[in-house]
């Protein structure tokens, strides 16, 4: 018997160390709050993520059923997916979205491209599990602070004019470029524990002056410090090369891929294309990190400031009541849309599109009505909604959904 369009989904909470601990996770939060499941929130656990797609790392599963949502699907392929996903994505969802509660730096990362996400999966398919790309993008449920993108290099020139910072400027450098950016950071890190060390410890010494605008950096290192220790070079590239941002409800980032980043904390909802491939090489344990020349090597520039990671969101032109909105990142695989209803009665109406959805209650409680049923909405309530089907959202008080479609 085929499935109903739209179903209730479970996700999966892991606990990587950068999560946030116990309740105040709200990965966890949201989690233990999909009924049916044993989900039950330790104290002394850290919850740094839920994942609802159907990557089989964390996967979703039907709700009623238990069968992993990429069986499901599977199965199931023209109803659920739609031509377009069977045609072009190899009937797989190729977004991967998830819950994020972040209490400190994630790793310095990027994610490799198509070319080299294929290359490096075919040499060690172990550690690189996928031939995709994964650019993605975050958008944010409370204060978000993020180190995403280049600063523009007139902010970073003079700070590697201070005494200890010199060291890592190539020789004979009279103009500053991308290229003498990639060497810079490379020199970053793959200098010495000792280097990294001594180098902000002089830093610390300076006086806030020293940095011009960019006092911050002084004002965050003692933090970065308590996270991952004065010998991380994390510190050095996030502080002195990379955009450092706050943001708040409802603001968006967009990572291409091989765009430089680390999400530093809150709670975010993410989205990405459908990989797991990552670069590591900071804020992590040395035995965790990947190649400081690999990393260089791969970096691009097209995030050179603020404005180019910043992710506006517009009017979706397929909410009846315009009280949803849609993160467009520029690419094919996916958007996301963030309906919000605000006072009783508030409701929103969206109509079917041509791929599928997976969609998130972030706060509040109401209902959901498609195919002739009325479904109960409340905060960690997730539904696969597939392509064709129409839905009607409405609250009793409020009600916050985020949904990534294609």
């Amino acid at each position: 018997m085929a499935p109903s369009s739209v179903f209730q989904l479970s996700g999966t909470c892991n606990n990587y160390p950068w999560g946030k601990k116990g309740k105040q996770s709200l990965a966890a939060q949201l989690c233990s709050q999909t009924p049916g499941l044993d989900f039950k929130i330790e104290d002394d656990k850290f919850y740094s993520e839920m994942w609802f797609g159907d990557y089989p790392d964390f996967p979703a599963r039907d709700l009623e059923t238990g069968e992993e949502l990429k069986e499901v699907l599977a199965k199931n392929k023209e109803q659920l997916l739609g031509k377009k996903v069977v045609d072009k994505f190899d009937a797989q969802l190729p977004f991967l979205p998830k819950i994020l509660s972040i209490a400190k730096a994630l790793p310095l990362q990027i994610h490799p491209n198509k070319e080299l996400s294929e290359r490096l999966h075919a040499k060690d398919p172990d550690n690189f599990t996928d031939p995709n790309h994964k650019p993605e993008i975050a958008v944010a449920l409370g204060k978000f602070e993020v180190f995403a993108g280049f600063k523009p290099l007139p902010q970073i020139e003079p700070l590697f004019k201070l005494k200890p910072l010199q060291q890592f400027v190539p020789d004979g450098t009279t103009q500053w470029s991308d290229k003498v950016l990639r060497e810079v950071t490379r020199s970053l890190l793959k200098a010495s524990e000792d280097t990294v060390k001594q180098v902000q410890k002089q830093l610390l010494t300076l006086e806030k002056g020293a940095y011009g605008e960019q006092g911050y950096v002084l004002d965050m290192l003692p933090r970065l410090q308590d996270q991952y220790g004065p010998e991380d070079a994390g510190s050095l590239v996030a502080l002195l090369c990379m955009n450092f941002m706050t943001f708040e409800a409802g603001d968006a980032v967009y990572i291409p891929a091989d765009g430089i980043h680390a999400y530093l904390s809150g709670d975010i909802v993410e989205c990405m294309a459908r990989s797991n491939n990552v670069l590591n090489t900071g804020f992590c344990p040395p035995a965790d990190r990947n190649s400081a020349d690999l990393f260089a090597d791969t970096l691009t520039f097209k995030a050179h400031s603020r404005d180019d990671v910043y992710l506006p969101s517009s009017k979706y032109d397929k909410s009846k009541s315009g009280k949803t909105v849609v993160y467009a990142p520029p690419m094919s695989e996916f958007n996301m849309l963030k309906t919000d209803l605000s006072s009783a009665g508030d409701s929103d109406d969206l109509a079917a599109i041509d791929g599928p959805g997976v969609m998130i209650v972030t706060g509040g409680e109401g209902t959901l009505k498609a195919e002739g049923k009325e479904l109960p909405l409340k905060s960690g309530y997730i539904f696969y909604v597939a392509p064709g089907a129409e839905v009607h959202f409405e609250t009793k008080s409020t009600l916050q959904v985020h949904m990534a479609v294609i």
